[in-house]
């Protein structure tokens, strides 16, 4: 059965809107590690408008970008399938993307059944709903020397019919600070 591992960038106070966050070599390193091991990314509207087209882009055309950053954005070019959960989306502008509008929980129980690497998910509110539902089997927190103050928060939309304790299987110290944090779901 395939995995289904999350993965986020967030300050110390839990903030994990992207513009709070500046991304390092190290990050970018980290995170094109977790994608060589995925060939199916997982997004809601608002994340997916984040990677698409910039991470494309990037792999095309490598001017002016850093080694990390052109082999994050060759990485995330290479996964096979993009799913993104969107009402509002009208059209998906990667390749190899499909727009469903159908319930998330149902789509990723089928995709969990099929042969394939792991199913990489990141943003809020489509994992908090998988989380919620008890189908994210791996975490992957990278948490900033930061403190935000405001931005979006990590799980402010999520309800949890039971806490959900997690099995810490690595942590990484980062030379800039930052600690990056391996959980699995017992």
């Amino acid at each position: 059965m395939r995995k289904v591992i999350f993965a986020i960038n967030m300050t110390l106070d839990g903030c994990c809107d992207h513009t709070k966050i500046l991304s390092n070599e190290e990050m970018l390193e980290y995170f094109t590690q977790l994608l060589q091991d995925a060939d199916l990314f997982v997004y809601g509207r608002k994340t997916y408008q984040l990677m698409v087209p910039y991470w494309p882009d990037v792999a095309k055309n490598h001017s002016g970008h850093s080694k990390a950053e052109v082999e994050f954005a060759q990485a995330f070019d290479s996964i096979k399938n993009i799913i993104v959960f969107s009402g509002s989306l009208e059209k998906a502008g990667g390749k190899n993307t499909r727009i469903v509008r159908s319930n998330p929980q149902e789509e990723i129980l089928k995709l969990k059944q099929e042969r394939g690497k792991n199913i990489l998910t990141g943003g809020v509110s489509i994992p908090s709903q998988l989380i919620a539902s008890g189908l994210v089997d791996e975490y992957y927190f990278v948490v900033h020397p930061i403190i935000a103050g405001a931005g979006s928060r990590l799980f402010d939309e999520m309800t949890l019919q039971e806490g959900l304790q997690l099995n810490l299987v690595e942590s990484k110290i980062f030379k800039s600070g930052c600690v990056g944090l391996h959980y699995l779901k017992p």
